[in-house]
């Protein structure tokens, strides 16, 4: 049964980087999509960045210009997820989610992680 970990988040100021990962358990990593959504309280889980089982596909929804980029080692069964120019406003809970194809739509992704938590100071 795969099982997801995140690491990674922090407090950082605004226009900093960071550099999640996540790390799974099993041996059926490389059978899955895996993603990356965020949340806030009070509004909706959205997606931040999405990559179909070999890495040959991914997506991003419009709001992460070019800021975000997923990517993920199937030897090491570890997706990790680079933000660059941080903004307040990507302050959430991030995590990690493992789904049969790369999606859009949260309901889509079958396994999750627990979350880490990034914010953003201005």
């Amino acid at each position: 049964q795969l099982q997801l970990v995140e690491s990674g988040g922090a407090l950082v100021q605004a226009g900093g980087s960071l550099r999640l990962s996540c790390a799974s358990s099993g041996r059926s990593f490389s059978n899955f999509a895996m993603a990356w959504f965020r949340q806030t309280p009070g509004k909706e889980r959205e997606l931040v960045a999405a990559i179909s089982m070999f890495g040959s596909s991914t997506y991003y929804p419009d709001f992460v210009e070019g800021r975000f980029t997923i990517s993920r080692d199937n030897t090491k069964n570890t997706v990790s997820l680079q933000l660059n120019n941080l903004r307040p406003e990507d302050t959430a809970m991030y995590y990690c989610a493992a789904g049969p194809s790369l999606a859009r739509r949260w309901d889509m992704y079958r396994v999750w992680g627990q979350g880490t938590q990034v914010t953003v100071s201005s």
